[in-house]
């Protein structure tokens, strides 16, 4: 997956760049190759990334919830000391 991700955001760096590239010469190309690029980062790029950063982890261990907040707050009293 992390290969996967890495050869869609060179894909979509590249594109971005053409379109900046090619953008003095034929504005409507350039302008459309950029927003692809920009949607393909935002649509597809953005949630595979995030899926694959979060698969597997439990999302109340990153919740503040009272036990998280009275764990925190046992932690801090026991550095104090």
């Amino acid at each position: 997956m992390r290969i996967f991700l890495i050869i869609i955001f060179v894909g979509i760096v590249a594109t971005l760049g053409y379109g900046y590239y090619i953008k003095p010469e034929d504005y409507k190309t350039g302008e459309f190759c950029i927003g692809i690029s920009v949607a393909a980062l935002f649509f597809v790029w953005m949630p595979l990334f995030i899926y694959h950063r979060w698969k597997g982890k439990n999302v109340k261990d990153y919740m503040l919830t009272k036990e998280n907040i009275e764990k925190m707050m046992d932690e801090g009293d026991q550095k104090k000391l």
